[in-house]
């Protein structure tokens, strides 16, 4: 039962004790949980003494972190109070304050997650999902025993639980532990570093992007209480995606058009400093440096088209004292041909949650830059491709499950579509005086570039590989396909054929 008397003193609650996520939170030693959101942890906690809130933290994702949330809340019922903060646009576009407000004012339900899992769906217009292992009446005494509050502002959370601190409580129940399913992956040998993956829209090289990292990916600790699944230096580059972005029907991308009108808004526009924000990635490149970025390097290529120094960097020296860098760090700008391209280098890289919002906004802002140029000088370029290389490129542990899913219902689909337009060229293949003759042309024009001959087609497969080590994978086979073929004909001195037979 709750009171108002006398405050008890903080000596007599329990430490909490996080037994999910410890290293990602604030804790002390009082009766009330601060949820922030996105606004970063510190700019509450430093407003608070340690025993006046029992555990401060972020809340990224309604579908990764609030099954955790309420685990940790259940392991420590003398948890009473809660505040969760939704002070920012970035918090709003997540979603996730709001969704765990609505499981403690509306509820949940049996249901499925969208990998088809047996789950609690929180009663919410954002999705939001609880464990099946926690028990409903476990969740249903955690919802009414605990008392809770929106905040819309750091200093209206914080007089919050100043507020809650002056109140006694009992713990509502003895504290609840309950199993954990994680799902451990199967991997297959593979190169560590240096990897390329090409697709024509940003939904197609995702799946790619995923497909790689679970197949062959190194599994290592991330430092954030879990594990990920990680190549190092991860090429994607996105040949084709139209202006206004390609989402599959039915929507399998871990966002939607809304979520990312408001994502762009954040790379294209300035942003004035706001407690509890770190940056945007619009306000490194507009303001950060004291000079705005974008606009320098559209003047830059007006005037020098072909220039190779358009450059954009969004790493400050200082983040290495501050902390909570930013993973996008360099962006440059390329014209070659009437095409512009950009390539992105970001230091870490969330493939799974975040890589198709990255490659969205570095989209709209290559769209941007192109169209100002068009609009202020006599060069009217065309889109060239995205490249976005992402030093660590990883998926959490918790979405290893959510990962595997879309490679089942996906990645097939996707390979069968695929265009073997190689940029390595044709080949061509014949017998000649008892010989197999192979012509390289390329792929436009069809010119012949080089030729091979020889009687061994292992032997000349390996020359047409170290000739041409960019060659497509797919192609490389067909072509060790195809020249079984024409030695088995020259052998038998039968008429070959290339596609026939």
């Amino acid at each position: 039962m709750l009171t108002t008397d006398r405050p008890e003193h903080p000596l007599s609650r329990p430490p909490y004790q996080p037994l999910y996520k410890p290293n990602q939170l604030i804790c002390g030693q009082g009766h009330t949980a601060v949820v922030t959101g996105w606004t970063v942890k510190q700019a509450i906690a430093k407003q608070l003494h340690p025993h006046e809130y029992a555990v401060i933290g972020q809340l990224y994702s309604p579908t990764r972190g609030i099954s955790l949330l309420i685990r940790n809340l259940l392991a420590n019922p003398h948890v009473r109070f809660l505040v969760i903060l939704n002070a920012t646009k970035e918090d709003r576009n997540a979603g996730g304050s709001q969704c765990l407000l609505d499981f403690f004012q509306n509820g949940f339900e049996a249901g499925q997650s969208d990998i088809g899992k047996p789950c609690w769906v929180i009663r919410s217009a954002i999705a939001g999902y609880i464990d099946f292992e926690i028990p409903l009446l476990a969740l249903e005494g955690l919802r009414h025993s605990i008392e809770y509050q929106m905040a819309t502002s750091i200093s209206a959370a914080s007089s919050q639980v100043k507020s809650y601190a002056l109140r006694t409580s009992q713990p509502w129940g003895d504290p609840l532990i309950f199993p954990f399913a994680e799902s451990e992956p199967t991997t297959l040998p593979g190169p560590r570093y240096g990897h390329r993956i090409t697709g024509r829209t940003i939904a197609e090289t995702w799946v790619k992007i995923i497909h790689r990292i679970k197949t062959t990916g190194t599994i290592r600790p991330t430092g954030y209480d879990g594990h990920w699944q990680e190549l190092i230096n991860l090429m994607a580059v996105v040949t084709d995606e139209p202006p206004e972005f390609y989402f599959p029907e039915p929507n399998y991308l871990p966002v939607d058009r809304e979520f990312i009108r408001e994502y762009i808004s954040q790379i294209l526009e300035d942003a004035p400093y706001q407690e509890g924000v770190k940056y945007t990635y619009g306000q490194r490149l507009r303001s950060w440096f004291g000079r705005d970025q974008v606009e320098q390097v559209i003047h830059k290529l007006i005037k020098e088209i072909d220039a190779a120094s358009a450059v954009m960097t969004l790493w400050d020296v200082k983040d290495h004292e501050q902390g909570g860098s930013p993973c996008l760090n360099h962006i440059w700008l390329r014209v070659v041909e009437n095409e512009l391209s950009l390539t992105a280098v970001l230091r870490s890289n969330d493939m799974f949650a975040a890589w198709v919002a990255n490659a969205m906004g570095l989209r709209a802002l290559q769209q941007h830059i192109r169209d100002q140029i068009s609009q202020r000088s006599s060069h009217h370029l065309q889109m060239g491709p995205l490249i976005t290389i992402s030093q660590s490129a990883h998926i959490y542990d918790d979405t290893w499950e959510n990962a595997d899913k879309l490679i089942e219902h996906q990645y097939t689909a996707i390979q069968r579509q695929q265009l073997y337009n190689d940029p390595s060229g044709n080949f061509v293949i014949e017998i000649d005086q008892g010989e197999i003759a192979i012509a390289q042309t390329t792929p436009g024009s069809g010119e012949t570039v080089k030729r091979y001959r020889g009687k061994n087609p292992l032997n000349l497969i390996r020359q047409i590989c170290m000739a041409t080590p960019a060659i497509h994978p797919n192609h490389a086979g067909y072509l060790g396909v195809e020249l079984q073929k024409a030695w088995q004909c020259l052998e038998q001195g039968k008429h070959y054929t290339q596609d026939q037979g």
